[in-house]
């Protein structure tokens, strides 16, 4: 070979070379500030392209405007459609325990407010508001008493402080002083309306509601099918009987008051026996709307209606949106015998001048609860009121039932709120036939007062099982 030739040669291989790296660096750039995603296979890849062409297409429903409208006493349901239909909108839902009062959907891309303005300026209208949307509220001695087996209840603090973790010494719920009462019953139903359960979950699959065959299923007319088989529940997020959580919120909230107590494993809810109903109407990510809690609460009406033994709504919720379309639906529980037992909310704030909904509701079956610590002190997230809240429950650091069948510790007033429905679950296993006004007086009077917590609830105190069946 000549020198002419290797020099040639030579210089095409630095050519190539320095390419070669130019190359690698744009690839190293390009990976530097791409987003890294995992390489889908061809199957995820019609999966995803077939859920983004649903999801277009839901954008474009969530664009509708809906409002809830209770039309005045009289108003046909036939006249009521005419009216949706000249002002080109449609009934999406009547809610039936509610005489007239229907959810209507806006067809011409009004806001929500505008729709509303339209329909309360017709005689024929009592009110009308927006559907809103609607949180989650939660925070990523001598006597005779029961131990619970469970491996892990000496972390349930709430159950049993005995100063774990420099906790306050009895800063608990009295729980084994009432278990050697009532361990409560599978009689007692609690419908929990929030973000689903994992009914699969171990430590609660045994306490979970089984719709019995002599009750029909929940018929709606409103529905596609018009029946939905509720063998566990209701999801209304997918108007299916199909309540599996996929939040976990609702889960915790199911342990608290009903983790099957005694079975050598997990936890130990306020109830060792006692079912749970799940009413899924949050979504994944903790969010749901007004129209779905009306919804959520008249289909548990109607499983009372139909011969459920459903005496408890546990309500871990809320918003600052006060709502009388939901309202008037809380007050038909009351109506049916059903306490409805409301979060205070998480904002460290006076319910009694910024009120938290559906908590501040003045009706004669709503307890409204804030949450302690393990030191009996208001949690510092806790919301508060003199007038408007009316016991406190243990609510930070509460270890409860997770997804995948695991446990977890979460704050918020959506924990303490369970322990209230989970003792009111234990009195009624003592006294099913009591009344929803004496059951509320019964938990209102049943509290350790605490010098923390006066002038912050009304009663006062921090709620005491023991005492609310008669153990002390």
């Amino acid at each position: 070979m000549g020198r002419n030739n290797i020099w040639a040669h030579l210089a095409i291989a630095l050519v190539l070379i320095l390419i070669a790296a130019f190359a690698g660096q744009v690839h190293r750039w390009q990976k530097r500030w791409k987003p890294v995603t995992q390489s889908p296979s061809s199957s995820q890849r019609e999966s995803d392209e077939s859920s983004d062409d649903a999801s277009a297409g839901a954008d474009e429903g969530d664009h509708k405007a809906e409002i809830l409208v209770r039309f005045r006493s009289g108003t046909t349901q036939q006249a009521i459609e005419k009216i949706t239909a000249q002002l080109n909108d449609q009934v999406e839902d009547r809610i039936e325990s509610v005489d007239e009062l229907n959810v209507i959907e806006d067809e011409d891309g009004k806001d929500a407010a505008a729709v509303v303005a339209q329909y309360l300026a017709l005689p024929e209208v009592e009110y009308a508001e927006a559907n809103s949307e609607i949180k989650l509220d939660h925070e990523d001695g001598g006597h005779k008493h029961v131990h619970a087996d469970d491996e892990m209840f000496f972390q349930q603090w709430g159950l049993f402080n005995n100063g774990q973790n420099g906790g306050r010494v009895g800063a608990d719920i009295s729980a084994m002083r009432a278990w050697a009462i009532t361990k409560g019953s599978d009689q007692v139903v609690v419908a929990v309306l929030d973000s689903g359960v994992d009914y699969s979950h171990p430590d609660l699959a045994n306490n979970i509601w089984t719709r019995p065959e002599i009750i029909k299923q929940y018929e709606d007319d409103d529905l596609t099918d018009g029946a939905v088989d509720d063998l566990h529940g209701f999801n209304l997020v997918e108007d299916t009987g199909d309540p599996m959580d996929d939040n976990g919120h609702g889960t915790h909230v199911a342990g608290i008051i009903g983790a099957e107590g005694g079975n050598g494993m997990g936890i130990a809810g306020v109830n060792w026996k006692v079912k749970i109903m799940p009413v899924k109407f949050m979504d994944a990510d903790g969010s749901g709307t007004t129209k779905d809690a009306i919804e959520a609460i008249n289909y548990v009406i109607d499983r009372k209606r139909a011969g459920v033994n459903v005496r408890i709504i546990s309500a871990s919720w809320g918003s600052t949106t006060k709502s009388r379309a939901l309202e008037d639906v809380i007050r038909k529980a009351y109506d049916e015998g059903i306490l409805f037992v409301a979060a205070a909310g998480n904002s460290s704030s006076d319910n009694d001048r910024n009120p938290h909904y559906p908590a501040n509701y003045n009706l004669g079956n709503v307890i409204s609860v804030a949450a302690v610590n393990r030191y009996d002190q208001l949690a510092s997230f806790s919301n508060y009121g003199a007038k408007s809240v009316h016991v406190a429950a243990p609510g930070a650091e509460i270890l409860s039932t997770w997804l995948e069948h695991d446990f977890k510790e979460l704050r918020g007033t959506s924990m303490a709120t369970p322990f209230v429905s989970g003792v009111a679950a234990l009195i009624l296993s003592q006294n099913p036939k009591v009344s929803v006004d004496d059951l509320r007086a019964k938990l209102l009077k049943s509290v350790d007062s605490l010098a923390s917590l006066k002038g912050k609830v009304s009663s006062g105190g921090r709620i005491n099982a023991a005492k609310a069946v008669g153990a002390e």
